[in-house]
């Protein structure tokens, strides 16, 4: 394990990571966490233009598929190998604990962001483990797995899903949004007029839903 450093390459519990610290005495904190083939750089631009005041944290997945990081195995599109996505959901939980920690972040206040894989993962956590979370973005998200007993959850979540996405049915992104509200979650689903990739739809509406989160 390296030292952490801000706003510099880390690794901690076998994680690639940067962060950045907040500035204007945010307490929140983004949890960035990207899509297949991104890494701890994907999504910081993106992170500092939702919210320019916020601490960024933003890991690299850790399974190779084809040489693409990502933060769980698939068996096929769409096919989630749901062992390793429950290992996978809980290494990626320590490391936010342990990293809150190095870093003196408020672990009250993450809200995670998250595209494609990156947000599956989000909401596994969403779905297991909500007391790390805050709230959290979910972009072209899709029903990481179907809970037996889903955990109660206070957390605000915004799914922000393409009309036309080739890879996220309408029904699968409704269904998602139907287990997170059954956890006691405020769930806010946006539709944006564009298929997997992101718009600037996307930024406004997350936007608009980061600042009535500010406190």
């Amino acid at each position: 394990m390296t030292k952490a450093v801000d706003g510099a390459a880390n690794e901690l519990l076998g994680f690639s990571y940067r962060v950045e610290p907040a500035t204007a005495g945010d307490r929140r904190t983004l949890l960035l966490l990207h899509g297949t083939g991104g890494d701890e750089n994907d999504l910081i631009a993106l992170g500092r233009l939702l919210v320019p005041t916020a601490a960024l944290l933003s890991p690299r997945g850790r399974v190779l598929e084809n040489g693409a990081p990502r933060f769980f195995r698939r068996l096929a599109e769409g096919v989630f190998d749901l062992d390793d996505l429950r290992l996978r959901t809980g290494e990626l939980a320590s490391f936010v604990e342990h990293a809150t920690a190095a870093h003196g972040l408020d672990g009250s206040a993450i809200i995670a962001v998250g595209f494609s894989n990156g947000a599956n993962i989000a909401a596994s956590l969403l779905l297991t483990r909500p007391i790390l979370l805050r709230g959290a973005v979910l972009f072209r998200a899709m029903v990481p797995f179907e809970p037996s007993e889903p955990v109660q959850s206070s957390a605000r979540v915004l799914l922000s899903e393409g009309r036309s996405d080739p890879l996220v049915p309408r029904a699968n992104a409704e269904r998602l949004a139907e287990l997170l509200r059954t956890t006691g979650a405020l769930v806010t689903l946006a539709w944006q007029a564009t298929g997997h990739q992101l718009s600037q739809g996307d930024v406004e509406t997350t936007r608009r839903w980061l600042e009535e989160d500010h406190d």
